[in-house]
């Protein structure tokens, strides 16, 4: 239920910040050459023409999956809804949420992210796997040798990582290993995941264009990953029930991963999970610099246009990701920590 209402306030506020920006949409619907009754015409069309709270309304109403929608043959061929109940010349019906239509190419923003997202969830998912992999064995080299160089390393390293913001990092592997080092690497300096094969007839993916941005997204949840592993597995490390493990002669490699491991990986957990849902917000500008074609870069492109259904298609489908994702990391907790229980 919290959920939901911070979906709702989410749609609210930006749905609010957007519509009250200076910027006609029925221009960029019609042209800039559009005479003025047909941009009339257009603006009622959208609804335009409403005070703020009524377009918010009719928003949300087109996001419910329950909701009452005219009923007519063209209603239910926009909202592809499945009545439920029928009155007079409206229904209760049920639908998928409908997110309405691009300004700029008249398709369905649902078809647009459909199409988008699943390259940044690859993107997303292939840079968390990497940072949790390196943080956590980078956390916990450094725990097992405290206070050595090889500790103050991977101190530094994970530091300098976390300070560095992600597109920073990736105009510099972009320009060193896509650039300078191109001919060696075999990387290209920017390119998508998927691209049309003429001669195959169909969508292909060019791995090759991942790795980079999959490493410039990653570099920063290495750090703070290090850091948490190496503290939680010290602290852990100090505790009675490890001292009697190790009184009890079991090995060294079952101690530190069966049982002081599991307990310490709890805060990791959390940043793990937390990292996720921001990387998909986060890939936005990462996808910008390698032109990599997923929901971050035709988010931006929407943004440079003012295509408000685009927009607010992706902010919502964020803070669905990052709700989803808190609730996971709750049910985790009951998974990983024994002292943890769903009520």
């Amino acid at each position: 239920m919290y959920g939901i209402l911070v979906l709702i306030m989410v749609i609210v506020v930006i749905s609010s910040i957007i519509y009250l920006a200076p910027v006609d949409p029925e221009r960029l619907v019609m042209g800039q050459r559009t005479d003025v009754g047909s941009l009339e015409a257009k603006r009622k069309e959208l609804g335009l023409d409403q005070p703020l709270y009524i377009q918010l309304m009719w928003y949300l109403r087109d996001l419910s999956p329950i909701a009452v929608h005219e009923n007519s043959q063209s209603a239910q061929e926009k909202y592809e809804y499945f009545p439920l109940l029928r009155f007079n010349d409206k229904a209760l019906v049920i639908k998928r949420p409908y997110l309405r239509e691009s300004f700029q190419s008249g398709r369905r923003v649902s078809e647009i992210l459909w199409q988008a997202i699943p390259r940044t969830a690859i993107l997303a998912l292939s840079a968390i796997l990497l940072a949790t992999i390196a943080g956590i064995l980078l956390g916990i080299v450094a725990a097992l040798n405290q206070n050595t160089w090889i500790d103050n390393l991977a101190v530094v390293v994970s530091v300098l990582g976390y300070s560095l913001p992600s597109y920073v990092t990736a105009m510099i592997l972009a320009l060193v290993f896509g650039y300078y080092l191109g001919d060696l690497t075999g990387l290209n300096l920017q390119g998508p995941l998927t691209d049309y094969d003429v001669l195959l007839d169909k969508e292909v993916y060019i791995w090759k264009n991942l790795l980079l941005p999959a490493i410039a997204l990653g570099i920063r949840p290495i750090g703070i990953i290090t850091q948490l592993s190496r503290s939680t597995l010290l602290e852990v490390l100090q505790q009675d029930y490890i001292r009697t493990a190790k009184a009890k002669g079991l090995a060294k490699n079952k101690v530190i991963f069966k049982h002081a491991l599991r307990n310490a990986l709890n805060p990791v957990v959390t940043a793990t999970t937390g990292w996720f849902a921001a990387l998909l917000a986060g890939a936005f500008f990462v996808e910008n610099v390698f032109n990599y074609n997923g929901l971050g870069l035709e988010t931006v492109n929407a943004l440079l246009n003012f295509d408000i259904p685009v927009v607010l298609g992706a902010v919502i489908f964020t803070s669905i990701a990052f709700v989803v994702i808190n609730l996971f990391v709750d049910i985790l907790y009951a998974i990983l920590d024994p002292r943890v229980r769903l009520a």
